[in-house]
Order: C-alpha cells, then sequence, then structure tokens
C-alpha cells in the first residue's frame, strides 16, 4: 500500500524467474522485482513456496499458500496456466510494492487462451528481503471467490448421404434407468433387478452400479430409440423407482442403418477421457466407431466455455466463449437405396454384403452388411475369396493376350494340375464342355478353361489393377482393395484364374471392378466426397475397348448362361458375373456365393459368406437391389 505523500518509482520487472526469494538480487540486496518473478515462477509451477509470503509459517507441504493456491483454482480443470510478473510500484519511502502479474491460462478442448491479472502487495522486512502477503486478490479474486471452468456442449453435427440428405442427426431416445431419488434404500436393488430384466441388460451388473452411484443419481441401464420403446414405456411406471428420461442422440434411420460404415456415439470411456488429454470429461459422448469416430473432433464442433469467480451460488462471469457447432460429414451413400439393401438382407444369416456403385463417378451408393456379419464391415472391409467374378480380371488378362470372344479354348469336365485336381460347378451344363469359345467359357463359367489357358494370361496382376483390383488407395475410411499376388505355385496360378488361392477381394472391390468395365475406365469408388483423391497408377490403364469386349463377354452371362435371372430386369440391358469359392476344412467344402452386375450408371456386388452358389444364393439380392433402383 502506498504510504501518504510518498512519490511512487516504477521498476522493470526481472526477465529471469527465479524459484526462491534469494536466488536473484539486486546490486543494493534483494529487491520486490526480484520476489515479484520468484512468485510468477512458483505459480506457474503450481508449488508455492510458504517462504515467499509474509507471516508464512514454515516451508513445507499443505501449508497455507498452497492450500489456498489450490482451492482456488481446483475448478480450473485440465487447464494449465502461466504467470509472468510486470510492473513493479514501489513506495519512495520504501516498506511496501506493488507487483501486477498477468495471468495466461491454456484452456482445455479449444485453442482459447484466457488472460487476467493478479495484484500481488509485497512487503520489507528488516533483513532487507520481501515477501507477498496471501489475499484473494494475488490470485485475481475478491474474498471468498474461487475459480471455475465450466463447459456448454457443441451441437453435434450430422453425416449426409447423397445430395445433402441428413443421414445421421439428432433423434429421440428414451434413457430408462433406476432413481434413487424417487426410492428408498432397501428398494433400489430391487428396482434395479426389475428393470434389467425388462429391457434385458446385466442384473448383477446393474445392481452393482446403482449401489456405487450417488445418493440421488439416476443409474441409466439402457437406451432405446423412442419409436422402438412403446413396450418398455409402457411396463416402467410399474417398477417402483424406474423410469423413462427423454433426450436426442445423434442416429440413422435405423439402428442397423449403415452402422459399420458410420459407427456409433456414446458416453465417453474412461480411457477415451485419459488419452484426450483434457478434450473430453466424464459424461460427454463422443465417436466410438466408424466415421462417427474417425471424424469425432469434425462432428463435435468446439464447446462453448466459461470461468467464472464462484462464491457460494454467486457466479461471476470472467470469460466465455461461445460453443461451435460441429462441421456436418458428406457421404455419398443414397439414403433410400441404402435402406432397400438392408431389407434385402435382413434375412439373411450368414454374413453377406450388397455394395453399388455409380461407375460416372465412383460414388458408392450402399454400402450394406447383413445381420449375419455381426456388426462387421463386410461390405468395404471383408476379404474373401471372389470365386468366378473374378473371371472378369482373367478375361481381360486373356483379351490382353490376343483372345477374343470367338477364340476356342478346352473345356474339359476336368484338369489336373501338379496333382490337384480341379472341376467345374456341380450344374455346369453338359453340352457346353469340350473345345468352346472364350464368350461361352465366361457364359457358362467353365473353371477348366480358364485353368487351362493360364499359360496364356500374361499379366493377371496387371489386369486385376486395370479393374481397380489389388490396388491401395486411403479413401477414409477403411476400404480393402483386395489382393492378387504372384502365385507361389503352378497350382495357386490355375486357382488364381478362378478367383481362388491367395487371390482375395471386398464386395466393394468387386463393384469397383463391374464399374470399370462398364464405364470404360478404371473407378476408384469414393464415399467421401471431401476426400482428396489419390493418385495412383493402375499400370496398363483399361481401355475403351477391352471395356467394350469385356461387356459383351459379361452380357452373354445374362442372356445365355449363369445369368440368365437377370435378363427380365426392366431398364437397360443388365451385364453380370455370378461367382463360387470354396473354402475351409470341412467336407464337402463350404462355398462364398457372389454375383456382379451392372446396368445403366449403377454396379453392383452382392455376397453371401456360406451359400449353395452365386446364382442361387446371391443373384437374388444383386437382382432385387437393381429393381429397388428402378
Amino acid at each position: 500500500m502506498r504510504r501518504p505523500g510518498g512519490r511512487l518509482r516504477l521498476l522493470a520487472a526481472v526477465a529471469l524467474l527465479c524459484s526462491a526469494v534469494t536466488a536473484c538480487t539486486s546490486d543494493d540486496g534483494p529487491a520486490p522485482a526480484d520476489t515479484a518473478a520468484a512468485l510468477a515462477d512458483a505459480l506457474t509451477r503450481g508449488r508455492l513456496d510458504a517462504a515467499l509470503f509474509a507471516g508464512a509459517p514454515p516451508v513445507g507441504p499443505g501449508r497455507a499458500a498452497q492450500r489456498a493456491w489450490e482451492r482456488a483454482t481446483d475448478g480450473m480443470g485440465e487447464a494449465e496456466v502461466e504467470v509472468r510478473a510486470g510492473d513493479v510500484t514501489e513506495d519512495e519511502d520504501g516498506g511496501t510494492a506493488t507487483a501486477i502479474l498477468t495471468y495466461t491460462w491454456d484452456l482445455p478442448r479449444t485453442e482459447e487462451t484466457w488472460e487476467h491479472e493478479g495484484t500481488a502487495r509485497l512487503v520489507e522486512a528488516e533483513d532487507g528481503t520481501w515477501t507477498a502477503r496471501l489475499e484473494p486478490a494475488l490470485f485475481g479474486l475478491r474474498a471468498g471467490e474461487r475459480f471455475d471452468l465450466s463447459t456448454t456442449s457443441a451441437a453435434r453435427a450430422g453425416i449426409l448421404g447423397a445430395g445433402g440428405e441428413e443421414i445421421v442427426r439428432e433423434r429421440p431416445v428414451l434413457r430408462f434407468g433406476v432413481d434413487k431419488a424417487q426410492v428408498d434404500e432397501a428398494g433400489q436393488a430391487d428396482a434395479a433387478r426389475s428393470l434389467a430384466a425388462l429391457v434385458d441388460v446385466d442384473a448383477a451388473a446393474l445392481v452393482k452400479r446403482v449401489e456405487t452411484a450417488g445418493e440421488n443419481a439416476f443409474v441409466e441401464a439402457i437406451v432405446l430409440r423412442e419409436e422402438e420403446a412403446s413396450r418398455e414405456l409402457a411396463a416402467i411406471d410399474g417398477i417402483d423407482g424406474a423410469g423413462a428420461v427423454q433426450d436426442t442422440l445423434p442416429l440413422a434411420p435405423t439402428r442397423e442403418f449403415a452402422r459399420p460404415i458410420l459407427g456409433t456415439v456414446g458416453p465417453v470411456t474412461a480411457e477415451i477421457v485419459e488419452e484426450s488429454k483434457g478434450g473430453y470429461e466424464a459424461g460427454d459422448e463422443a465417436g466410438l466407431s466408424g466415421l462417427q469416430a474417425r471424424y469425432d473432433e469434425r462432428l463435435r464442433g468446439t464447446p462453448g466455455l466459461e470461468v467464472a469467480a464462484v462464491k457460494g451460488d454467486r457466479r461471476r462471469a470472467l470469460f466465455a466463449t461461445d460453443p461451435v457447432p460441429g462441421e456436418p460429414l458428406a457421404t455419398t451413400l443414397d439414403v433410400d437405396l441404402q435402406a432397400a439393401a438392408e431389407r434385402i438382407l435382413a434375412d439373411v444369416g450368414p454374413a453377406a454384403a450388397l455394395v453399388a456403385i455409380r461407375p460416372s463417378n465412383g460414388d458408392i451408393l450402399v454400402a450394406a452388411s447383413g445381420p449375419g456379419s455381426g456388426g462387421l464391415n463386410t461390405a468395404t472391409f471383408g476379404q474373401y475369396a471372389p470365386g468366378s467374378t473374378f473371371k472378369v480380371v482373367s478375361s481381360l488378362a486373356l483379351l490382353r493376350s490376343g483372345l477374343d470372344p470367338t477364340s476356342p479354348v478346352e473345356c474339359p469336365t476336368a484338369t489336373v494340375v501338379d496333382g490337384k485336381r480341379f472341376e467345374n460347378y456341380d450344374d455346369y451344363p453338359a453340352g457346353a464342355n469340350g473345345r468352346i469359345t472364350l464368350a461361352d467359357a465366361v457364359a457358362n463359367s467353365c473353371n477348366t478353361a480358364f485353368i487351362d489357358a493360364r499359360d496364356r494370361a500374361d499379366d493377371v496382376a496387371g489386369a486385376a489393377a486395370a479393374l481397380g483390383l489389388g490396388v491401395d488407395h486411403d479413401l477414409g475410411f477403411p476400404a480393402y482393395f483386395g489382393s492378387v499376388p504372384e502365385p507361389e505355385s503352378e497350382t495357386s496360378r490355375a486357382a488364381a484364374m478362378i478367383g481362388q488361392g491367395q487371390v482375395l477381394a471386398s464386395p466393394m472391390a468387386m463393384a469397383a471392378v463391374m464399374a470399370s468395365v462398364a464405364e470404360g475406365r478404371t473407378v476408384v469408388p469414393r464415399l467421401l466426397p471431401d476426400q482428396p483423391a489419390d493418385d495412383v497408377d493402375p499400370g496398363q490403364p483399361l481401355t475403351a475397348g477391352e471395356a467394350a469386349t469385356l461387356r459383351r463377354l459379361l452380357r452373354g452371362v445374362v442372356t445365355g448362361g449363369s445369368g440368365t435371372a437377370l435378363l427380365d430386369v426392366p431398364g437397360p440391358p443388365v451385364i453380370a458375373k455370378t461367382g463360387t469359392a470354396e473354402f475351409g476344412d470341412e467336407q464337402p467344402l463350404q462355398t462364398h456365393a457372389w454375383m456382379v452386375g451392372a446396368q445403366g450408371d449403377l454396379a453392383v456386388a452382392a455376397f453371401v459368406e456360406v451359400g449353395e452358389s452365386g446364382s442361387r444364393t446371391a443373384g437374388p439380392l444383386l437382382e432385387e437391389l437393381l429393381r429397388a433402383a428402378r
């Protein structure tokens, strides 16, 4: 405090921060600026040395200054502070001085900083040392106040489909739980058990959470979509202490709608909170899987912040920022066609998928995985032998080696390669054996013809790359483009010609093969229009002439081969290829069922992990989707 009539002189704060009062002194002994710098350094470190304060007890943990600082700042959570000592004014008559301390806080969950000032009143002891008075103004507070940092959640952005149609948006839900404030302690466990039975959750786990929750806590058991909870809502009134709270969550149109792709949003786990380094707090919600997790930062936006000085029930606002809504994520999914694909797959028991691509621009319109996939992304990330659908690739390799659709090839009932016997499928037409054309071999899917022609297919991997298979791209979501490795033996080389052995593909990759054939160029699929396309060289690109010949071959599958069921699909001519791939160790061997096709500006792949054949198991799924797209 300035003495009456005294003259003030301004002292520049020292640039070097000192960790103890005696660490830096002026030529005439310790100066108040030295103490101000040491004080700023101690506040930055969050460890206040008792020797810095006037009248403080001996140095040691738990002393008044440290307790005061911790009480003042405990409500700031993960925020970090840097304190700088500014100008110091000293009474010319000596004995007291005032230092301005500037506090700069790095606030969590945002790039914002908040700056405020505190005032340190310094006093000189008889030995010439300077200490600070411990009072709220030192921290920039008034008597009895403490800092409190609170957040306001930003509106989470939605995930959009083709044309900007909202896929994921806020939809009404009901949170079912036990309200401990509405039931006495003796009845809480019974309420938890009854509710667990109603909503089909683990009763013991719910009872335990109820027992350990706060006295008046609402302990959530499950969250259900409002339109799916009519039975539970009708029965909840019969359980004393149980209730349902209305809320909203960012959700897709149905529970399973493109879920392996889009992902889910839910309460953050302790692991997420820890890894976020202040980005999340307990009770926040975040993307837990799929696109929701990968693009969580973009979708969730930036929370609003308020720093207040709190005393009892009173809050004095010191700093605030408004929440910034998240940015929507655009996808190419056709909401209606995706929903149709999921209805088509609803009753398929094994893992299954339908993928549809628009050849003209590569947009993925459908990426549906059936319920048998168990939540896994079969559609774009499944890895399976493509079977005879790979003959599209083998045909291109043969065309590049000089064959044409009329070229003769041999189609025996069986062929042996290094002791391995290969046969045609069980109901292969007997009249299509012997010497046939390449067109007939494709139409009827003659395995032995392609295997015996393997020496004439110079670069199968190169043909695959020209059709978009086996060349990786970063699409911004999990996508498997397949693998066509160099054969390790003559047997694996033979198997590769019919899409078995080491050859693998995803339904998305095979849809891209058909999109390339339909468009006459290598088509790279895309799901996220804002994702920059990478420039991966396919090697020898697909030519328009090659694509036209492939379309002629694949049209023959529909007009007179294994895909005749598609002949009456309305609209432009359909081209297709069936496929069956043996796998596993069971006898008889199980088979993957495939069918790929294209019609107009639509290319489709249908896949069932375990099926009878491509035409009988996967074919009806593909046909139904083509009809749904008309």
